[in-house]
């Protein structure tokens, strides 16, 4: 191969390395925020069904979040 062919091929190279690094760093991050929104939907599961409780301990009859609201 002449000096220019392999001056390509290496260019092409290190952008495929370049690459495959940002692919593995990008991955990494979905599973992070990925696992995140599974920790943060159960908190909020939590919470709601915390403030269900409070509800119905305090007197109500239906939590709040499932009754209709006043213009049905």
């Amino acid at each position: 191969m002449d000096k220019d062919a392999t001056g390509r091929l290496t260019a092409l190279e290190e952008t495929l390395a370049h690459q495959a690094r940002m692919i593995d760093d990008l991955s990494e991050i979905v599973a992070r925020q990925g696992a995140e929104l599974d920790r943060l939907a159960r908190r909020l599961g939590m919470l709601m069904e915390a403030e269900a409780q409070r509800q119905l301990d305090t007197g109500g009859t239906i939590p709040l979040a499932d009754q209709r609201p006043p213009h049905y």
